[in-house]
This record gives structure tokens, sequence and C-alpha cells, in this order.
């Protein structure tokens, strides 16, 4: 009878412990969020509504705006250098460019070190890369599909896209495989994408997405649907497209302005090797962008009537594309909420960097200066992001890819030198220690016809300072040098004047004065530049052993 009794006691003890454990790891698990990081190629935050830019007015992105404030926005993103491969890299890879080699446009990520998709596999995620890649190595995601011509950038209108199953290899590679598809670039990515949520990703798995346009890179060629849109509009335009103040230095303009011809593609005519009107102006790049525009407007405006039309094209051209790109993440976040995923999907949006819209009569990338640095960045996940959340903390794009890790129930490894803000999402707050300054370097010199002079830089939340060293990251003096001439061109090895610049942001937020020479900053310049020694020596960005004739320079120039 005693054993019969104590049989039945051991059989209610186990019991209550196996309910017990069982309602335990009912209430500690959580189902794993899906991520969609959707990326725009230069969709810089002048062109969207919640930046309150002076294009906010013209609602170009109500699509995304509405996302955004059911969210956290960023005000303080940086990119860490302003160019599409190495800045894709950096957002892989969880580096800067000189750890992780991509440090121009011939840069390539090689699978092993696209360490983002590596990690979330770890984490039982299905990956899928779909649109623009721009990493040369083949992407290392479960499912691929991206653009695989025209140097990895992708047409248009009617592009070729390498797919998973095919050999990923160059385009004048001859074992080359890849699709063309019939119509605009921005609603073919969105398909392929639907395609993949639809019939092609595990449903019992969580999944990330990464979704990339091309758009609205140069050359602006936007979907025929939208010639009419902006078409009778007076777009709003910079006061330093006209007069650039006092912006700048000899490291941009050159002495006595020597320099201001070459440095830097303009709106104006000021840039005689590359400006927006001949472009523009001229009949092939007109009949592929707008059919219905008359090149001959241009003939015989005044020089500011000249740079005013251009302008106005300019920007309704690049905001078309703009257009395009909001309509359709529309269409993808129509799919989310049919089939029940929206709520459950953390949805991620920025640019691959920042674009200048003729602020300081600039075009394209490149530069430091704010238009170029910063990058949009917002977040939705209601279940931990309260909406309509802002902050100021400074974030740059090496901080992506150990967030996402996070969020995903990760750790970044320890090769990764971007910090994860997951705590700033889900309370609006920075963490105490959190980074009070983003490192900034751009590597290449006089490249392209764009000519913009190689610096590095620091930027905290009110003040910017950079350096122009003015020299090719390889040493042209040396005959022996390896100069990347496919990426770069041949004809600009112009050793350009080096020089600091130092702007107040909160005094000056459109940086139309170089305050460096102001002595009522020089306490202010030595902290920062004691700040940048730090930050170069963390990163792993110092040049004396790599790069000593870039250091020789640093030196002679360190205390101007």
């Amino acid at each position: 009878m005693n054993k019969i009794l104590a049989l039945c006691l051991a059989i209610i003890a186990f019991s209550s412990c196996s309910e017990g454990t069982k309602k335990k790891t009912k209430t500690t698990t959580t189902k794993q969020p899906n991520i969609i990081y959707i990326m725009s190629d230069d969709h810089t935050t002048q062109a969207f509504g919640i930046y309150g830019s002076r294009l906010a007015s013209l609602n170009p992105t109500p699509t995304l705006d509405k996302i955004a404030s059911e969210g956290i926005i960023f005000d303080n993103c940086f990119v860490n250098n302003s160019i599409c491969t190495p800045s894709r890299a950096a957002i892989l890879s969880g580096q800067h460019s000189q750890a992780n080699g991509v440090l121009d446009l011939e840069g390539a990520l090689p699978m092993d070190k696209q360490y983002l998709p590596i990690e979330m596999k770890k984490l039982g995620y299905q990956t899928a890369m779909i649109g623009k890649w721009h990493l040369k190595e083949q992407p290392n995601f479960d499912y691929f599909n991206v653009f695989t011509k025209h140097g990895q950038q992708g047409s248009y209108f009617d592009p070729y896209l390498t797919e998973t199953g095919m050999h990923f290899a160059e385009e004048k590679d001859p074992s080359y495989e890849g699709k063309q598809y019939k119509g605009h670039s921005s609603d073919i990515v969105t398909d392929i994408s639907i395609d993949w949520l639809k019939n092609k990703r595990d449903p019992s798995k969580p999944f990330v997405l990464f979704h990339q346009f091309k758009a609205p890179h140069d050359d602006f060629e936007f979907a025929p649907r939208y010639l009419d849109y902006l078409k009778d509009t007076e777009i709003p335009e910079p006061e330093s497209l006209y007069d650039n103040g006092n912006n700048g230095s000899i490291a941009t303009r050159g002495q006595n302005d020597s320099l201001i011809d070459v440095i830097g593609s303009s709106v104006s005519k000021r840039n005689t090797i590359r400006h927006m009107g001949m472009r523009l102006w001229s009949k092939q790049y007109t009949k592929n962008n707008n059919p219905d525009f008359d090149p001959t407007q241009a003939d015989g405006l005044s020089e500011k009537e000249y740079i005013h039309a251009t302008y106005q094209e300019y920007l309704k051209r690049y905001l078309r594309c703009v257009k395009g790109v909001d309509d359709n993440v529309a269409r993808l976040i129509k799919y989310l909420k049919a089939e029940g995923l929206y709520e459950n999907t953390i949805i991620v949006y920025t640019g691959d960097q920042g674009f200048m819209l003729g602020e300081h009569d600039y075009i394209d990338k490149r530069w430091m200066y704010e238009e170029s640095l910063r990058m949009p960045f917002f977040v939705r996940y209601p279940e931990k992001i309260k909406a309509g959340t802002r902050t100021d903390a400074i974030i740059n794009n090496t901080d992506f890819a150990p967030t996402l890790i996070e969020l995903a129930g990760g750790k970044a490894p320890e090769k990764m030198q971007g910090h994860s803000f997951k705590t700033i999402l889900e309370t609006g707050k920075e963490p105490e220690g959190w980074q009070q300054s983003s490192y900034y370097r751009y590597w290449m010199h006089m490249a392209h016809a764009h000519a913009n002079p190689a610096h590095f830089g620091i930027r905290t939340k009110q003040y910017k300072l950079i350096f122009f060293y003015g020299k090719y990251w390889v040493d042209t003096d040396n005959p022996e040098a390896d100069w990347n001439k496919k990426s770069w061109g041949n004809r600009f090895t112009l050793h350009t004047p080096a020089a600091w610049e130092f702007y107040d942001l909160e005094a000056d937020p459109k940086e139309m004065n170089n305050a460096y020479s102001d002595p009522k900053y020089k306490t202010i310049i030595a902290d920062l530049k004691e700040q940048l020694i730090a930050k170069r020596k963390e990163l792993n960005e110092e040049d004396g052993a790599k790069y000593p004739h870039i250091q020789k320079v640093i030196d002679e120039h360190w205390n101007d």
C-alpha cells in the first residue's frame, strides 16, 4: 500500500513539474520578428516630408512618412563613406572601409565577410537580397535576385538580374548568366520581392528581406506614368545654389577660387568637366528620361536663368523617381497587411547615403557636408517601438548590422565595429555611454568627373570638423603604385591643397560659414582634433603604416 502511495505521489510531482516547465516555456518564448530592410539609392533626407526640408511641402513621400510616424525617426544617422559600394559593405559587415577592405567603387565584399546575413542564418532566419547589390562577389543570402549589368548598377528600364541557381559572375565574364525583366526597375524589384514572399520563402521560418531600389540614382529615369507629376510645380531652391557664402576652403575652391571649375560637380556651369546642365540638355539624356522635354529651351538663357531651369528639371526627374519608390513601398506594405505579416515584421527604411540637391551648387554625394553625410533612417515595429518617437542619438551605417542581429535575438560578433542601438529603438533614449560622434572618411580623390578631394572628419551633435588631405590613397608619386584606374579614371592625378573646415551646426545649420579660423572656436576645435585622433585609432583608420604619403600630409597640416 505504501509503495502504491509513493508511486502516485511521484507521478503527481512529475506531472506538476512538467506542467510548470510547459508554462515557463510558454511565457518566456517569443516569436522572432520578420525583418524587411528597404534601401533606396541616393534617397536623401531633403526628399521626405518627415525631415522638414524645403521640399517637404511637396509631400514627396506620403507612404514612407506614414511608416515613419508609426515608429522611430533618427535625425542624426550618418554614412561613414558617402559612396554606394563602401556604404553597402559597411552595412553588411558592420565595419568601416579600412577594416572590411572596401574603400571605393571597385571594392568587393567576399561572402565570408558578409557578416550580417551569416549571423541571421545562425539565428534561424531565411535570408533574401533583391535589387541593387553592387558588391561584386556573390551575395551570401539563401535567395538573391540582383542587378548584374552596368557594373552591377543595373539599368532603370528592362534590367538584367541574376538569381539564385544561376552562375554569379561579372557581365563581361563569358560564364555570365542573367535574366532580362521588362519594365521599370522599381516596379520589378517590388514584383520579385512580393513573389519571393508569396511563393519562395519557407513560412515556418522568420525571414529577413533586403529590398533594394536602384532609384533615385542618377540618371533619374522615372517610369512614364510619372511624367506629369510636379509638371507645373515650382520646386523650392536652396539659397546656396546661387551664393555659397563662406562654405568650403582652399581644399574645395583652390587658392583665390582657382579650382572651382574642377572640384565638385555642379548644377551651374561652374564645373566645366561635369555639370547637370550638360547632361539634362543633351539629346540622348533627354530621350532616355523625358521624351517630351525640349533641350533647346536652355539656349540664350542668362546664367541665373540657366541655373534655375537646370535645377527645376533636375529636381523633377529626381522626385519622380522618389515617387516611384514611395508607391512601390505602398504595394509591398499592402501585401504584408493582406497576408497578416505586417504587425510582426520590423520595417526599416534608409538610403545608402545622402545626396546633394543643389546645395552649395553641388550634385551627387561623396562630401561630408550635411546633405551628403546624413542618411534617412526610421524603423517601425509596434510590439517594441512606440509610434511617434524621434531621437537625435548619433548612429551610422556600421551600426545597422549589430542592431538587426540583436533585434533577431542574437549578439553581434566582436569583429563588427558598429554598435547596436536596440535600446534606443525600444526606449527612445540613449543608453549611458552612447557614442557622441560619428567618423567619416571619403577615400577616393578627384575621381570620376565629380572630382571630390579625399577627406576625413568627425561629426558631433553640434559641430563638424573636416580635414581635406588632397592625396590619393595610393601613392601616385610612386611609379610602382597600384593605381585603380578603372574606378578613378586616369586624368585626375591632381594633388589638391590640404585644409581644415569647421562648422557650428547650431549657429550655422546650412554650413555657410567655415569658422575654422575663428578664435572663439579654438578650444572646441582642439578638443575635436583629440576626439578625431582617438576615433581613428579605435577604428584602425590611421595611415602611418599603410599610406605614409597621406600620413605625411596629415602631420604637416595637423596644427595649421
